[in-house]
């Protein structure tokens, strides 16, 4: 796992109080590691700003419990009908999960180090 970030670098980031109730400690452990498996290409020496920031807002979500939490297992088909010959069908990816808006966030601020190594990003005029 690599440290992209440390409890001082939210701190100063979010302020002292962003951990509430939570371990600061094991919050920033949790979203270092989230980091890590997320990143796919070298990062400099220096950490971006963008992935402290990334790194921050995941080290919140951490630190309410709602990283790294008990999953059940996925449902693949439900159906529900109302009445005869109406009705409602989702099917869920396996391993799915809801991201909270903090990982939506991280996510598009590490965008540029998530994509493959021999990605280029596309940019439309």
């Amino acid at each position: 796992m690599t440290d992209f970030i440390t409890v001082a670098d939210v701190d100063a980031l979010l302020g002292s109080d962003w951990a509430g109730a939570g371990d600061p400690a094991l919050s920033v452990m949790q979203a270092n590691a989230w980091l890590t498996s997320k990143i796919k290409r070298p990062v400099p020496a220096e950490v971006p700003a963008e992935i402290k920031q990334a790194g921050a807002q995941v080290a919140k979500v951490a630190s309410t419990g709602g990283l790294y939490k008990a999953t059940q297992k996925e449902v693949l088909s439900k159906t529900v009908s109302a009445t005869s010959g109406t009705s409602v069908s989702k099917t869920y990816a396996e391993g799915s999960t809801d991201l909270s808006q903090g990982e939506n966030l991280a996510l598009a601020l590490i965008y540029a180090w998530v994509t493959g190594t021999n990605s280029i990003p596309m940019v439309r005029g």
